[in-house]
């Protein structure tokens, strides 16, 4: 690791030592290329994965604005001709009852077929020992489903995740369930939200072997503070420029497996910035600085207009505030190669 009074030439995605008592800075992206973003903070590092689309890599970092930089595994390879052998998209890895745990949506090469799956490693750091397969995780109704993710609240775990209604494509919404344990839902799915407004629902495809539009809520993420739960989701296809974020809401008070604990905002809380050359920012995670002082939100973005879903995505990371009603504000997404300070605390 470079000491912290060299200066470096300021590129993107670089971490710069400056010169004594000032703090280093980074630029965005964090990675040329690399969709669906998502990182956890213990013992000192963090842990990062984004999709792949074949098998499941892990980085692991002091910090993530030195992530080019950071160690390098491939924790998982799907076996040829499985349900899960293709398609691995949006992985996420926690650390639940002493164990770490990665969920990922996998297929067998038709998207009709996308699951949720689980593996489990119980050593302490996750880049050691050996990734178990645990198999899939569904309710009884066992429909598509996509970016599953996992949260703790008043010692209950849950898991959100992005589904269809019914058997054909036509619309992602976002639900919720109790789990038995980390890798079994208890009970019933619940949805919580539905695309309904018009920028949740820009969707047009030119693709025949989906439907002519489809609308989206996708890539859900809670996050906590105060009295109240946040759900921030990503609304409208990945394909198009409008890609964003939206928020529902909820008391912490409340049955969160009640889909009227849950308001949605009116008006997306992260949306494009033309101007900064940022597009379709999305597919969101969050973490805290080393020092736990700093929220910082994490995702992915396009540099140009019109280029979709494909690897021109790249995971950025700015800090994020609180408004006086404890709502977050996430701003606006910075433009590439903006300077922004290192997460406090390292």
């Amino acid at each position: 690791m470079m000491r912290r009074f060299l200066l470096i030439l300021l590129v993107a995605g670089t971490l710069v030592l400056p010169a004594s008592g000032q703090r280093a800075v980074f630029t965005n992206p964090l990675l040329p290329s690399g969709a669906d973003p998502w990182s956890i903070h213990k013992d000192g590092y963090y842990y990062y994965t984004h999709t792949l689309g074949n098998r499941v890599d892990l980085w692991k970092t002091k910090s993530l604005a030195d992530l080019k930089a950071a160690e390098r595994k491939t924790i998982f390879t799907p076996p040829f001709g499985t349900s899960y052998s293709k398609e691995l998209w949006a992985p996420e890895i926690h650390f639940l009852r002493g164990k770490w745990y990665v969920y990922v949506a996998a297929d067998d090469g038709k998207n009709d077929n996308h699951r949720l799956y689980v593996l489990e490693n119980s050593s302490a750091d996750p880049m050691t020992g050996t990734w178990e397969f645990k198999g899939k995780i569904s309710d009884a109704s066992d429909k598509w489903a996509i970016d599953g993710s996992v949260f703790e609240h008043q010692q209950q775990l849950y898991m959100v995740w992005s589904g269809w209604e019914g058997n054909t494509n036509g619309r992602q919404d976002i639900y919720i369930a109790r789990l038995k344990n980390p890798w079994t839902i208890d009970g019933q799915r619940v949805k919580i939200s539905q695309p309904e407004y018009a920028w949740e629902r820009h969707g047009d495809l030119n693709d025949p072997n989906n439907p002519p539009h489809v609308d989206v809520n996708e890539g859900p993420q809670v996050l906590v503070h105060g009295d109240k739960l946040f759900l921030i989701y990503s609304a409208s296809g990945c394909w198009t420029d409008y890609y964003t974020l939206g928020m529902l809401t909820a008391s912490a008070k409340s049955n969160l497996l009640e889909a009227a604990s849950w308001t949605k905002s009116a008006e997306p809380v992260f949306k494009p910035v033309p101007e900064n050359q940022v597009y379709a920012p999305g597919h969101n995670s969050f973490f805290k600085s080393p020092d736990g002082k700093e929220d910082w939100i994490l995702y992915h973005a396009n540099p140009e207009a019109g280029q979709g879903c494909g690897g021109h995505r790249s995971p950025r990371a700015q800090k994020f505030t609180w408004k006086a009603d404890g709502t977050p504000d996430f701003g606006t997404p910075v433009r590439e190669g903006e300077a922004l300070p290192i997460p406090s605390g390292r």
